[in-house]
């Protein structure tokens, strides 16, 4: 018995707006990063989900390479985050102007 695409979409949607929300809602950079990934997850689990209604690899493919990325955009915002809130002592995206020059 196959669960069907409905239920990983549901679960993509609602995955994706809690990202919306936290982005929306948070004044922590951290935060704001945190739900940025849970929305590059949501998108991958329909990228998933159509990809085996399908039965064709490419949307597998497309959402490996798009973890790929999203693994090296952490270690580039981390590093930002971190020399902002030693810069700083504080991590609030109201304190970002220090990267201005």
């Amino acid at each position: 018995m196959r669960t069907p695409i409905a239920y990983f979409l549901l679960l993509g949607a609602l995955l994706f707006s809690m990202g919306t929300v936290g982005v929306l809602v948070n004044r922590n950079a951290l935060r704001i990063f945190m739900s940025v990934e849970l929305q590059l997850n949501a998108v991958n689990l329909a990228l998933v989900a159509f990809s085996r209604m399908h039965g064709n690899l490419s949307g597998q493919v497309v959402a490996f390479f798009s973890m790929v990325v999203a693994a090296a955009e952490v270690v580039v915002g981390l590093a930002i985050i971190v020399t902002v809130y030693r810069r700083r002592q504080s991590a609030s995206v109201d304190d970002l102007t220090v990267l201005r020059g």
